[in-house]
């Protein structure tokens, strides 16, 4: 795995970092990297749901099919 280094942190930052370890039960490593996954997770949610938002403008004021109507038709086949 690649490593990280994050330069010039402010002190108070730093030990606001470890107590919220600390309340969490885990290193500051284990900490940063979970701080780092869920921001990276919620810019992954931001995007899907920009795309989401897009298509659904894009359908707007279209009729759509019932999905089960369609999915019964095939079973019934």
């Amino acid at each position: 795995m690649p490593d990280l280094l994050v330069r010039d942190v402010d002190e108070a930052t730093v030990a606001r970092l470890k107590e919220r370890a600390h309340l969490n039960g885990r290193s500051l490593g284990a900490e940063l990297r979970m701080i780092l996954e869920q921001a990276a997770t919620q810019v992954a949610m931001t995007t899907a749901r920009a795309l989401a938002e897009q298509m659904a403008r894009r359908l707007a004021g279209r009729t759509h099919t019932d999905s089960a109507e369609l999915l019964r038709e095939d079973r019934d086949r």
